[in-house]
């Protein structure tokens, strides 16, 4: 398996951990050794490990599951730190992501999440990298 395949299964357990609403899976997924931020749709930029996780319990703790579902990610290996692009169906809302990683003894992990509205959604079997119209 080669690097953009390993960010893109990073990103598939983050978003695994996200519709689990799995806070010991999200917990895992985020670098340990990293400077770690999110920027959450309509949020301010969240820094630091205990922060980020913070704001992922206060969103993923009142609830069992989330409705999520990941759509068309583009990975991209920059030498150490991958990227990848993607949409997210949450509920009715369409939204673009941008996931960064960070390699951790082997193992590429989260550092940076950001997602905010898209004017598009491509459908759910649409091919990574397609244009989306």
């Amino acid at each position: 398996m080669g690097d953009e395949e390993k960010i893109l299964f990073a990103n598939d357990a983050f978003y695994a951990a996200f519709a689990r609403a799995d806070m010991s899976a999200m917990a895992e997924i985020w670098a340990h050794r990293h400077s770690v931020s999110v920027i959450h749709p309509g949020g301010d930029v969240v820094q630091g490990r205990a922060a980020v996780l913070d704001s992922w319990r206060t969103i993923l703790d009142p609830v069992d599951a989330f409705d999520i579902e990941m759509r068309a990610p583009q990975a991209r290996d920059h030498k150490g730190l991958g990227l990848v692009v993607c949409y997210e169906q949450v509920g009715p809302h369409a939204l673009i992501a941008s996931n960064l990683f960070a390699r951790e003894d082997d193992v590429w992990r989260i550092v940076h999440h950001q997602s905010g509205p898209s004017p598009v959604m491509p459908d759910a079997d649409a091919v990574p990298g397609a244009p989306v119209h």
